[in-house]
């Protein structure tokens, strides 16, 4: 096996994030940056957990219904983003607090982890966007919009908002583009998804989606989903990593904003950003 297949299954080497890329902006401040994360968390678990709530108090047998609930995908994403942002936050005030981050004394492992982690959360919800507003709402909404205030709003926020927060990341933090071969785990995770999603089928006797029950949509046509969303997640991580890797260009390259660093340390840092150095996971 060669050196750059080994690579898919390494925590990287060198220094990690030397200029602090994760946890800084080339527009705000590191407060700024924190205050803008920490908000999006707790809205994020404000969301899932009113909703939790909401199911069990006003709908027959919503308790079934809310722990159904942890079955999709679409829950299970919104969950990933509420802990990023909360992840992110904590790593973005003990910078802007001390000049050095939590992240930057964690394990390597668990430092490659937060960079697999951020390829998620600015892929993942764009494709969930996609899949619900183009297939799944106009079958579970025949009417053409949600029959309450609350149906709308949890479902925008979990549908519409995520891809918002996503961009944001995308555009906003001084993140490196994500490597390639983090598309892979993404892939995995994927599958591994879809594994839970037919557990779920034997376990609770229902199918999470319609277009994964072949009595429905057929076996040729569930294959046609399965690989569609395969491919749909590629497409979404070669634009999502070009669209990193242009902020980098036309903020950095370009207008010349190599970003707004911690009052502590500022200068070493500064130091370490001329020399156009990348942090790898």
């Amino acid at each position: 096996m060669t050196t750059d297949k080994l690579q898919v299954f390494k925590f990287g080497d060198g220094v990690w994030d030397p200029s602090h890329r994760f946890v800084t902006s080339w527009l705000v401040s590191p407060w700024a940056l924190f205050a803008i994360r920490a908000s999006i968390s707790l809205y994020a678990f404000f969301v899932l957990l009113f909703a939790i709530f909401w199911e069990i108090a006003q709908l027959p047998n919503g308790g079934a219904i809310a722990r159904f609930s942890f079955s999709y995908f679409t829950i299970l994403c919104y969950w990933g983003i509420s802990f990023y942002f909360f992840f992110a936050a904590l790593h973005t005030f003990t910078y802007a607090r001390s000049g050095t981050p939590l992240l930057s004394r964690f394990p390597r492992p668990l430092q490659a982890l937060h960079a697999l982690y951020y390829s998620t959360i600015i892929c993942y919800p764009i494709l969930v966007t996609i899949v619900f507003w183009g297939v799944i709402f106009r079958v579970s909404v025949p009417v053409g919009w949600f029959p309450t205030t609350f149906d709308a709003w949890s479902n925008i926020s979990e549908h519409g908002l995520n891809s918002l927060f996503a961009l944001f990341e995308i555009c906003i933090p001084r993140t490196p583009s994500p490597p390639w071969f983090h598309l892979l785990w993404l892939i995995v995770i994927l599958a591994c998804y879809l594994g839970l999603a037919y557990v779920t089928v034997a376990t609770k006797h229902q199918y999470v989606y319609s277009f994964l029950n072949p009595k429905v949509a057929q076996h040729g046509i569930v294959a046609a989903y399965v690989f569609g969303i395969a491919v749909g997640i590629c497409l979404i991580f070669a634009v999502v990593k070009g669209a990193v890797s242009l902020r980098v260009w036309a903020t950095e390259t370009r207008g010349g904003r190599r970003g707004k660093f911690a009052k502590v340390g500022e200068l070493q840092i500064a130091d370490v950003e001329m020399q156009r150095f990348e942090g790898k996971a």
